[in-house]
Order: C-alpha cells, then sequence, then structure tokens
C-alpha cells in the first residue's frame, strides 16, 4: 500500500504543467532565415526542429489564400484557409467567426487558465482573437500589451520606421517579464520591424539587421521560457513562424509566387512527425498542434472544417485531393499509418459557414492504405461538395467546386 502511494505521488509529481506560446515574426523568407541562420533560432530548433512551410492555401484552388499579414495570422489562430475564415486583407473587414481560434478553444474547455497577447498591432486582439466583438464571444486576453502603433508620444513615427523597432522591443521585453512572473497557459506574440524593414528596403542589410534584432528579441523569451520550465513544474512548447515571404525583390507580398508561398516554422516541440520532417508543413497546421499539446478536444462538427493537422504525435494521412468527373468523385491522400478505416463524410451544402450544422453522409469506408476513394453522385448532383474523411488518428477535409 506505501509503494503504490509513493509510485503515484511520483507520476504526479512528474506531470509538468503544459505551456505554449506563439511568435509570428513578420515578412521573413525562408531562405533568409536559412542564409542568416539567426542564433536563438537555431538553439530552439535544434530541441525540436526547422522546416520550410507554406501560406497562401491550394495555389489556383478554391482555397488560395493571399500572401498578406492579417490573413496570415488568423490562418493560423483559426487553423482553416481564407475560403474559411474570410480575412482577405488587412482591413479585416468580416471575419467569419463560426470557424473557432484556439483561443476560444481552449477557453471554453480551460475557462480558468490564462492566456495573452502580446502584439505591435491592436487589431490583433480586438478583432482577430475577437475582444470587441459578441460574434466572436468578446474574447479577452487575462493579459495583453498592444496598441502601441497609435501611440506617437512614447513612439513618435521617425520616416525610417525605427520606431517599430523600439515597439517590438517593448514588446518582447513585457513578454519575457510576464512569462517569467505569471506564465500564461497560451501567449501570442507579434512582431512587425522586419516586414516593415522589408517594404523599405527589399533584399538588403536593413532587413538582415532587422532579423538579428528580432532574433535577439525572440532570445529574451525564450531565456524566460528556460527560467520556467528550470523553476517550475511546467513544460513550454514554442512555434515560431512568419505571415508570408516576399517577391523575389523582398519589397512586396500577397501573390502566388513560391517566395511569397514559402514560409518556415522553428518549435521546440518534442515528438514531430512526418508531416513536420518529410513533408512541408502549413500555417493552418500550427494551431491543431498547440491544440494537441494543451490537450484541447476540438468537437467533431468543428474538427471536420480544420484544414490543418498536427504536427506532433500520430497522423494517419494527409494532403486530400479531391476532383470529380462524370459523376465520379475521386478522393485522394498521401497515406502516413496504414492502420484502420478511412470513412468518407460527404455534404452538398455549407450551412457551417453561417453557424448552422450540415447533414453528411456516409458515402463510402475503406482502408487508409487504399489512399484513395471513388464516389458515385449520381444519386446527389450538386455543383459543391464538401467531403471530410475521417480516419483513425486525424480528419481530412475539402471542398470540391463541379464547374458548370
Amino acid at each position: 500500500m506505501l509503494f503504490v502511494l509513493f509510485a503515484v505521488g511520483i507520476n504526479l509529481s512528474a506531470q509538468k504543467t503544459p505551456k505554449a506560446i506563439f511568435i509570428i515574426a513578420d515578412g521573413i523568407p525562408a531562405d533568409v532565415i536559412e542564409r542568416i541562420n539567426p542564433p536563438a533560432l537555431a538553439a530552439i530548433s535544434k530541441q525540436g526542429g526547422y522546416a520550410r512551410a507554406y501560406v497562401g492555401g491550394e495555389k489556383d484552388g478554391y482555397s488560395q489564400t493571399p500572401t498578406i499579414s492579417a490573413v496570415g495570422y488568423n490562418s493560423l489562430l483559426t487553423g482553416t484557409w481564407v475560403n474559411k475564415h474570410n480575412i482577405w486583407d488587412n482591413d479585416i473587414a468580416a471575419p467569419n467567426y463560426n470557424y473557432w481560434n484556439i483561443y476560444r478553444f481552449f477557453k471554453t474547455q480551460y475557462p480558468q487558465k490564462t492566456t495573452a497577447v502580446f502584439s505591435t498591432w491592436l487589431d490583433n486582439r480586438t478583432k482577430l482573437v475577437g475582444s470587441d466583438s459578441v460574434k466572436a464571444g468578446n474574447l479577452q486576453p487575462d493579459f495583453y500589451f498592444d496598441g502601441m502603433e497609435l501611440d506617437t508620444i512614447r513612439y513618435p513615427h521617425d520616416t525610417a520606421g525605427y520606431f517599430y523597432h523600439l515597439i517590438d522591443e517593448a514588446v518582447a521585453d513585457t513578454t519575457a517579464a510576464n512569462i517569467k512572473r505569471i506564465a500564461p497557459d497560451l501567449t501570442w506574440v507579434y512582431l512587425e520591424y522586419t516586414d516593415e524593414m522589408g517594404h523599405r528596403h527589399g533584399n538588403s542589410k536593413q532587413m538582415d539587421d532587422a532579423v538579428i534584432k528580432l532574433d535577439k528579441q525572440i532570445g529574451k523569451i525564450w531565456q524566460a521560457i528556460q527560467y520556467r520550465e528550470k523553476s517550475f513544474n511546467e513544460e513550454w512548447q514554442i512555434w515560431i513562424t512568419t505571415d508570408h515571404g516576399r517577391e523575389d525583390n523582398g519589397y512586396h507580398h500577397g501573390g502566388q509566387s513560391q517566395r511569397e508561398r514559402t514560409t518556415w516554422i522553428v518549435t521546440n516541440a518534442k515528438g514531430l512527425n512526418e508531416r513536420f520532417k518529410k513533408q512541408q508543413p502549413a500555417i493552418v497546421d500550427i494551431m491543431p498542434s498547440i491544440a494537441s499539446f494543451l490537450k484541447v478536444s476540438i468537437p467533431k462538427v468543428k474538427l471536420m472544417e480544420i484544414d490543418g493537422v498536427s504536427l506532433i504525435g500520430k497522423l494517419s494521412a494527409t494532403n486530400a485531393k479531391a476532383s470529380i468527373k462524370n459523376s465520379s468523385l475521386e478522393i485522394k491522400w498521401s497515406v502516413i499509418n496504414k492502420e484502420g478505416k478511412a470513412k468518407i463524410w460527404m455534404a452538398t451544402t455549407n450551412k457551417f459557414k453561417m453557424g448552422g450544422r450540415d447533414s453528411y453522409k456516409l458515402v463510402a469506408e475503406i482502408p487508409v492504405a487504399a489512399g484513395k476513394a471513388i464516389v458515385d453522385t449520381t444519386q446527389t448532383p450538386s455543383g459543391f461538395y464538401k467531403m471530410a474523411i475521417e480516419m483513425p488518428y486525424n480528419i481530412l477535409n475539402g471542398w470540391i467546386l463541379v464547374k458548370q
């Protein structure tokens, strides 16, 4: 009896509290990171990994997504592309809050746990997380530090744009201090200066210097995380990425060129899977990865809408593709784990977009290992099909728009 109680006590003490943080470093192409190899990012990646990633959805497909800042932020937050979250530019005119972000999932399941946003840009909290929106649940982070771009007294807007760096410094310092003292369970950090230098100078020494400055800021935050892990019974997972690449000359972005779409991810995460190590992960994969680490259980009806897959733990398959010809719907996927069956669910409506619920029908059930399924749509003619592939370790989804 005493031995059992002692063993249980050891096990409980070994259970560390999970804490997650993600940092968006604005507008840094993957080739710039790889050429400079910033030391703080390199140190973090040694504990987990570095991968080239992508933004922009399916090029020339229904989910093609502008390579614009706020669009990328919301793709990360919601795990969906623009055809769902509906943020098409930095105006953030009409977000579709029916596609929940990670903050809403997290606080719904763990209302007692704490969240934070530390950002150069006010809209990240008020419009994207949704603190100022009833439709988003008025989801106010427990801790926040933002809106400095509107403060021209403390941060005079010099013509060189250096004030953005000063704001980023304040954001990084505040983040590090907050982590050391309070350690929120879920934190988002946004740093802007690199994008500003890209717009002003393109591929340049100024851009490279901005990346080095950014790396030092991330280093401060990383040191605070290491302090918490050493001093408290906590396990921290950090994800660092960028929201878009840049055109070949480095000045602009927004289009679908390879350099604009190619981004990167740095993480200390353990158990990185084949999606991260051997494929090209997407920005939408970060949200389900954080959810997995924080043990957030996403309801199936909402999980069927998420475009990303977790980059940690087991996966059955990735990269679902679908096409239709002569009333035959062909669905393909890249097999990772051959175990079990793939259930193919299909709907001809998109009521979820309006806050409703779609009537999915099970149209096929075949081995995951098959890698594809053929579905006869003769009895269900439609100009639109929505599919979900439910497998033992993850769910994939896709839309099929029938050309008339």
